[in-house]
């Protein structure tokens, strides 16, 4: 998926979380990522991976914050798929830094990853799939 696009992401969230914007709280959204990886039965290198990827995400979004602000994470989970959303509160517009290592590094870790901003608030969203096959995918019960 081209960087510019965005992914469509459903509009209510299977979980929420909101933090005050800042670095000591991404320890907590890491947490969370890889606890609902693992009711996922994503294998110990995809939750890494997502751990990361909530990382970089974060690194995106919270310079870009207003002081006293909050970051929002939603979550979205299906079968075989984690699709995280992260959010600050911003002051004016803001561009995304395609050539920065958190997005290179989020992008080559998440299946699709898309960026948005309005003017009001700044958003990162990524997807990332299991490397398990989901049962029954194939056709065959479980």
């Amino acid at each position: 998926m081209d960087s510019a696009e965005q992914a469509p992401t459903p509009t209510k969230a299977d979980v929420s979380l909101r933090v005050p914007a800042a670095g000591a709280y991404v320890s907590l959204l890491r947490t969370m990522t890889a606890g609902l990886a693992a009711r996922l039965d994503f294998t110990v290198d995809d939750i890494e991976d997502l751990r990361i990827a909530v990382g970089e995400a974060c690194a995106l979004v919270l310079p870009r914050s207003v002081p006293g602000g909050d970051l929002e994470a939603e979550f979205h989970q299906t079968a075989e798929t984690l699709t995280v959303s992260v959010r600050v509160t911003t002051e004016g517009r803001t561009e995304p830094d395609y050539e920065s290592f958190a997005w290179q590094v989020l992008s080559t870790l998440a299946t699709e990853a898309s960026v948005a901003g309005d003017g009001t608030r700044f958003e990162v969203t990524f997807s990332t799939e299991s490397s398990i096959p989901v049962a029954g995918a194939s056709g065959a019960d479980a």
